[in-house]
């Protein structure tokens, strides 16, 4: 992508069609250099008609990140966040960890989008151009970074509750990091640590949503997947779920500094689609282990009634999916 690709997109956002030639001289530069610019858009998640004599003109309208909109969806403490919404972010935590030695309190990235956004497991995020909301906030704990355990799970609770704020049902979640619907995938959680055992400490909490995912980047997904478009039209606006996101979030931290992970976990239990449900959970070295989910512990430890046993997992490498006993029909996620 060309520096001037998201200027000339922001232009082509009225809807209108836009000669190259005025395009050109509104840019200062040649109608070679726009269309340039204007290639590769299918791996942004952009379609871009493109007609002789007319010009250019967008597809799908693009809805770009506002910090009013975002603040007025937030509300009167939107203040308390240092938002800063970048065009372009290779990741938005790794740039808040390089950044977290020197950032204040509550300091917020968001990107319009993300080129090697990252999952859990070295997953790579895959996001469209306007189809996604991608954002790190970094925030300071009094805590040791050994009393962050169940951060992951927490957030999850306040990103369920501000989809629910907005209208969307049936959002549920997947141990340890991962927003579904139907078993397929909506959303995810990463979140990094930075500090001593005793305290204080940093987290860096990352959140991927899928907000309107063309079929070209669905087709790079290589799990069940499912975007907030598919569940209800028209869609929610970006700058709202990002206002409400931040929103829960900031209360549910609060909370969590207080009272920990407990506070929150039978909300969190009574979310989690794989609840009192067979599972398989694969360890890292291969390894299976059958069993049935019976809740989570206060540090978001899974509880896991096998054969042999009780056992609790924290979240490391493993990975959960259905357990093959499991007759549903429905789909499952890692």
């Amino acid at each position: 992508m060309l520096p001037l690709t998201l200027p000339i997109l922001r232009t082509l956002s009225d809807g209108a069609f836009h000669s190259g030639e005025n395009l050109a001289a509104q840019y200062g530069v040649s109608r070679a250099s726009i269309w340039n610019a204007l290639q590769g858009l299918d791996a942004l998640g952009v379609r871009l008609f493109k007609i002789r004599g007319r010009g250019y003109q967008l597809a799908d309208p693009i809805e770009w990140l506002n910090p009013s909109m975002i603040a007025t969806h937030f509300g009167p403490s939107a203040k308390k966040i240092d938002l800063q919404i970048l065009d372009v972010a290779e990741s938005t935590n790794s740039l808040l960890m390089q950044r977290a030695a020197q950032a204040g309190h509550a300091q917020c990235l968001v990107a319009e989008m993300q080129t090697q956004g990252r999952g859990r497991r070295g997953r790579a995020w895959h996001g469209a151009l306007g189809g996604s909301l991608t954002f790190s906030l970094l925030w300071r704990f009094n805590l040791g970074a050994s009393q962050l355990s169940g951060l992951s799970l927490a957030v999850g609770v306040a990103l369920v509750r501000a989809l629910n704020e907005l209208g969307y049902s049936a959002i549920h979640l997947k141990w340890p990091n991962d927003l579904v619907h139907g078993y397929r995938k909506l959303g995810g959680v990463l979140i990094e640590i930075q500090g001593d055992a005793m305290g204080p400490s940093t987290a860096v909490i990352g959140v991927g949503l899928n907000l309107h995912l063309p079929q070209q980047i669905k087709n790079k997904i290589d799990q069940a997947m499912v975007d907030l478009h598919t569940l209800m039209q028209p869609g929610v606006s970006r700058n709202a779920l990002m206002g409400s996101a931040l929103r829960h979030l900031t209360e549910m931290l609060v909370l969590f500094e207080s009272e920990g992970f407990d506070a929150l976990r039978a909300e969190w239990e009574l979310a989690h689609a794989y609840h009192e449900k067979p599972v398989v959970i694969r360890m890292p070295d291969g390894a299976e282990i059958h069993g049935v989910v019976r809740g989570v512990a206060p540090d978001g430890a899974l509880i896991l009634d096998t054969p042999s046993g009780e056992r609790r997992f924290g979240s490391g490498e493993m990975s959960m999916r259905p357990s093959p006993a499991y007759t549903s029909n429905e789909l499952s996620v890692e």
